[in-house]
């Protein structure tokens, strides 16, 4: 089916606005949510339902301490760092601006690929494209004003998830892909990060306030739509349309969070930090820019998507 298909772009749109909401819900769930605690409850309710989709699909959990340890390392980098640390970094910066960090993961994919060996014939096209990336962050945060800009401690945890996902990304590529039914796969990955999160729990900050009714929708929400159900759609855009009908989705994201933050949320948004999103999506484009049209789905499940969730 093509990508400009009206089914498809539905589909494509729904799955955008329910992924790129994300930022949102974690924003409102740290009003009476810590950290720690709203990644554990994220990856529980996630889990649940992957389970009963799987179970639906007719598709079991694994077996073997091999694919089970190969979880424990994906789901540390691809659910539970990456998780806690948007919800740190929500703490002090926008749920827009978090949501162009996520899409910042393809940048750090590229230099993770170039590192390893993975990356082969980084054209031109390709190399600007990584410093254009690179300098719409910079230009988002403006590190050299005065004040400091936007830049702090959130501001690296919203860059370390991003690093986070790539690394889960390199990971599952070579150790996950065909390894058995990827819903299964994905409700065993998110069952280990709830318990690689909940080992963290002692060490949890003091929430930002009581418990409230919009704190505990949101994180349900988040935990069931935002984690659970979007990796289900995601899976069925990718089976039924194709990889690069998913990949584009990776693009909407940051639109959806900055337009949902600014119109539910109050957040203001200077022409400084939307010149830099714009600067940080033509990067990443330029980055996946390949000579060939063919691309193949290089991971699994539940981890957020981003432009790098597939590859040529």
């Amino acid at each position: 089916m093509s990508i400009g298909a009206p089914g498809t772009l539905i589909r494509m749109g729904v799955l955008a606005l329910l992924w790129g909401s994300g930022f949102l819900w974690i924003k409102l769930a740290l009003t009476g949510l810590p950290p720690v605690q709203l990644t554990v409850i994220r990856c529980a309710l996630g889990a649940a339902v992957l389970l009963v989709l799987a179970r639906w699909a007719g598709q079991r959990l694994p077996r073997g301490r091999r694919i089970w340890g190969r979880l424990l390392v994906a789901a540390f980098f691809c659910n539970a760092l990456p998780f806690a640390l948007f919800s740190i970094g929500e703490l002090t910066v926008d749920s827009g601006i978090a949501g162009v960090m996520n899409a910042t993961t393809p940048l750090w994919s590229l230099l993770i690929g170039i590192a390893i060996g993975g990356e082969r014939g980084i054209t031109a096209v390709r190399a600007g494209g990584l410093v254009l990336g690179f300098a719409g962050i910079l230009l988002i945060f403006a590190p050299w004003q005065k004040s400091g800009g936007l830049f702090g401690w959130g501001t690296l945890a919203l860059l370390g998830a991003g690093i986070s996902y790539a690394v889960a990304f390199a990971y599952m590529g070579r150790k996950l892909v065909g390894q058995g039914g990827p819903i299964a796969i994905s409700a065993a990955q998110l069952l280990t990060a709830t318990g690689l999160s909940a080992l963290a729990l002692p060490f949890d900050a003091a929430p930002t306030g009581p418990l409230n009714v919009t704190a505990v929708l949101a994180v349900v929400v988040l935990g069931i739509f935002g984690t659970g159900v979007t990796f289900y759609l995601n899976y069925r855009l990718i089976a039924d349309e194709g990889a690069t009908s998913a990949a584009t989705v990776g693009y909407l994201l940051p639109v959806v969070s900055v337009a949902l933050g600014a119109i539910v949320l109050g957040e203001e948004l200077g022409p400084r930090v939307l010149a830099g999103m714009a600067v940080v999506l033509l990067g990443v484009a330029l980055t996946r820019y390949v000579r060939s049209s063919a691309s193949k789905s290089i991971s699994s499940p539940s981890c957020q998507p981003s432009p790098s969730v597939s590859r040529s």
